[in-house]
């Protein structure tokens, strides 16, 4: 029996208006949800990963057997990727318990979230086989485990800073601009409740066709304290001078860029919705216009076209943008031949540097030190800059010189003099830096009448900044570069007073080969070596934390090391701070003229860390992470110090012959007893 047809239905005219427009709007939304799901279906944009080699595990042991129950709850607990972020643990007790977290970034959406964790679990495993304590970043998302409870903990360790390689047009307002930015948006990060993270984004104006974005997080389970630490840790490591920069670690992580990086439609939806608009009154109210009327399907069809048209060359301007941005986009200890920093970019004419300094005039020279003498000039363009001309008696070839030159150019720190340039014709081997006006810190610290222009906050700030900088030559930068002559007249004050290190790499640049961990020619500044250095030629990032610790009890008594020589009253100046930390009066050891205007808990802090910085094994010493820290924080706990380590004048006179006078600024070394050639040696080594 054949079935009865179906009564014909004829549509009538808004049926057949609207189904075009909504098969429109049905074909934009599957474009736009396809554009979107195509980048969320890719493998996350892998940025880095560590492994810890101090612990393994065995295959086939409990512990790995934990770990990989740990990693599935990660990945399969669904309900967590709307908030992106859960922890566990899986093991019933050490040493076979593993702890974990994944935090996805703040802008994405629960699928993009789910895959990023779901290819980590499986990727880290790949990349650290063996290794108990591991953790691997991606764009998207970030996977952490370990043998130790890390839950509700802030790891300053391991971290990764990025940066892109375009420099910016105007550094100096940027920088104003960006930390002006970046102060804002930690404090709002840190107490953020967006959704129950820990997340905020910003824009700001940087000119009319580059905008500055900013990004900041840190993982939820965090305290509004642990949170602000670990970013402002982030935000003193970024790279300034570039067009971004980006710093993670297992606990926060924070960026800039001049282009839009982060999802601005998903953080819109995170915030609070805005109150309910008021209710219209209802249309039989509102008085109809005479005349022809258009009916809303014909002016959506006539405008969805024109969006959508508008809305697709949007969305492929942004990615093309997106695409060519993360091109600049490296690793900090990465070698990049199309780096903006090359040998044409940085050379000078001979006649260009005579002419700046009125052909080295004896009224421009600034000061003299081992490696040759520093002159002030005056470019065409009228730009100061300090000119040193390295003495004849480097070894170095010609391309040698230009590629070190290039090696140190690169590294670019708030807390360093920049090296702008170079000059070599014939046997002339010149350099060319930034000119920093307020000259060397000894220049104000040790004159009766200048001192006073340096007052307790200034003198703190040159501390922190002075730590600042050692930090990113000893762990941020692309080479770890140990300074190994870290002194007051190698510390040069802008017109901030904002401390700058120089003679940094002079060594690689002079040609002296020494990339040893030991060393037979011992040359330095005495007062400011460790007693391994000086008396066995050892030498590590624990020698400039030696220095950094006479550094600072210099900075905060006013007096030179070498003045308690001269005066008999103690053998030097950590054993003068020592007596009164022991008796119970460090007060004492700080500048009288201070005594009256200074924060005690912040004195007393840092002679404490300096005696730390003194102690006779390196191993007892800080690293330059931790001081920095302890700057910024009162929540880190130091040890009790121990005596200091110390040299009797006799014994080292034996050891050393007297030098000459310093790098950039006046000497400060001539009246010291006993000292070596005061020149600045450098040991570099490949990230």
């Amino acid at each position: 029996m054949k079935p009865p047809t179906p009564p014909t239905m004829k549509p009538t005219h808004r049926q057949s208006c609207s189904s075009p427009i909504i098969i429109f709007f049905f074909l934009l939304s599957l474009l736009l949800n396809l554009s979107y799901r195509a980048g969320a279906q890719d493998e996350p944009t892998y940025l880095s990963h560590s492994c810890s080699n101090a612990t393994v595990f065995s295959p086939n042991s409990t512990y790995q057997r934990n770990l990989n129950a740990l990693l599935s709850n990660l990945s399969s607990n669904s309900a967590d990727y709307n908030s992106g972020f859960t922890s566990g643990t899986a093991g019933q007790a050490p040493p076979d318990r593993v702890y974990g977290l994944f935090l996805c970034r703040g802008d994405q959406s629960q699928a993009s979230c789910r895959d990023c964790v779901g290819y980590a679990t499986g990727d880290v495993l790949r990349r650290c086989p063996k290794e108990k304590v591991s953790s691997i970043w991606y764009d998207q998302c970030m996977l952490t485990y370990s043998n130790q409870s890390i839950l509700s903990t802030m790891r300053d360790s391991p971290f990764l800073v990025l940066y892109n390689t375009a420099n910016i047009s105007d550094p100096t307002r940027f920088n104003s601009l960006l930390d002006e930015t970046l102060s804002t948006i930690l404090s709002r990060t840190a107490s953020s409740q967006l959704a129950g993270k820990k997340f905020a984004v910003q824009r700001a104006n940087f000119t009319v066709l580059q905008p500055l974005y900013t990004l900041a997080q840190c993982t939820p389970d965090l305290t509004t304290t642990d949170c602000t630490m670990c970013l402002q840790m982030g935000a003193g490591r970024l790279v300034r001078r570039a067009q971004g920069s980006r710093y993670f670690n297992p606990s926060c992580t924070i960026r800039f860029e001049t282009y839009v990086f982060y999802n601005e439609t998903a953080v819109a939806l995170l915030s609070p919705p805005p109150p309910a608009p008021v209710p219209l009154p209802p249309p039989s109210s509102v008085p109809r216009p005479k005349g022809r009327k258009i009916s809303t399907a014909v002016i959506i069809a006539i405008v969805a076209p024109i969006g959508v048209t508008v809305m697709v060359f949007i969305i492929l301007c942004c990615l093309i943008r997106r695409r060519a941005a993360k091109r600049h986009e490296v690793a900090q200890d990465a070698s990049d031949g199309n780096d903006m920093t090359n040998v044409e970019s940085l050379q000078f004419d001979f006649a260009a540097i005579q002419a700046a300094t009125d052909n080295f005039s004896a009224n421009n020279k600034l000061g003299e030190g081992g490696f040759g003498e520093v002159f002030k000039g005056v470019l065409r363009t009228g730009q100061l800059v300090a000119v040193k001309r390295l003495s004849r008696s480097s070894g170095q070839g010609a391309e040698e010189f230009k590629n070190e030159v290039v090696v140190v150019a690169k590294l670019q720190h708030r807390n360093l003099v920049q090296l702008l340039g170079f000059c070599l014709e014939g046997e002339e081997k010149i350099l060319i830096y930034e000119y920093v006006h307020n000259k060397s810190l000894d220049n104000l610290l040790f004159d009766s009448e200048k001192r006073g222009l340096l007052d307790w906050s200034r003198r703190y700030k040159i501390i922190s900044g002075i730590a600042r900088g050692m930090l990113y030559l000893h762990e941020e930068s692309r080479l770890r570069i140990i300074h190994r002559d870290l002194k007051t007249s190698n510390v040069l004050l802008d017109t901030d007073m904002n401390p700058k290190i120089a003679d940094f790499g002079m060594a690689r640049i002079f040609g002296v080969d020494q990339t040893q961990g030991t060393t037979n020619k011992v040359v330095g500044t005495y007062g400011y070596m460790s007693p391994e250095y000086a008396m066995h030629g050892q030498f590590s990032v624990k020698s400039d934390v030696y220095s950094f610790g006479v550094l600072v009890l210099e900075i905060l008594s006013g007096e030179k090391n070498s003045s308690f020589y001269q005066s008999g009253t103690a053998e030097d100046l950590p054993s003068h701070a020592w007596k009164h930390w022991r008796d119970g009066t460090p007060m004492e050891v700080l500048d009288p003229i201070l005594r009256d205007s200074c924060s005690r808990n912040e004195v007393i802090r840092c002679i404490h860390m300096s005696l730390l910085c003194l102690q006779e094994d390196p191993a007892d010493r800080p690293t330059m992470a931790t001081i920095a820290l302890t700057l910024n924080s009162y929540s880190v706990t130091l040890p009790v110090p121990q005596q200091p380590a110390f040299f009797f004048r006799s014994r080292m006179g034996q050891l050393y012959s007297e030098s000459g006078k310093s790098g950039f600024g006046k000497s400060t070394s001539e009246s010291m007893p006993v000292s070596v050639n005061e020149v600045s040696i450098t040991e570099v080594e490949p990230r």
